[in-house]
């Protein structure tokens, strides 16, 4: 069974930065794409980023040149470094992972942004 977990998350002031880590049980070249989702209070759970088994990764416009993913495929392990952060990125981050049989989620971990 595929486990993902997060780590790197915290409290951190607007502007800062913090690098989210996603470590797999397995070989994450195994999986089609690999992504980054957040929710906030009170909201949906959107996603932050996406990374393909090629390396072609997505953002939304609101992280778009804040935020990178990145996969370390020796490690089996994604990553999100996210620049500039602002209070509205407040939200606990989620890694997911996609294969033929379906998607796979972590526990996620909390990221505060304060003003």
């Amino acid at each position: 069974q595929v486990q993902l977990v997060e780590s790197g998350g915290g409290l951190v002031q607007a502007g800062g930065s913090l690098r989210l880590s996603c470590a797999a049980s397995g070989s994450i070249f195994s999986f089609i794409s690999m992504g980054w989702y957040r929710q906030a209070p009170g909201k949906q759970r959107e996603l932050v980023a996406v990374i393909t088994r090629g390396g072609t990764t997505n953002y939304p416009d609101s992280v778009k040149g804040r935020f990178t993913i990145s996969r370390d495929n020796v490690q089996d392990t994604v990553y999100l470094q996210m620049n500039s952060l602002k209070p509205e990125d407040t939200a606990v981050y989620y890694c997911a992972a996609f294969d033929g049989l379906g998607s796979y989620w972590g526990q996620g971990t909390q990221v505060t942004v304060s003003s």
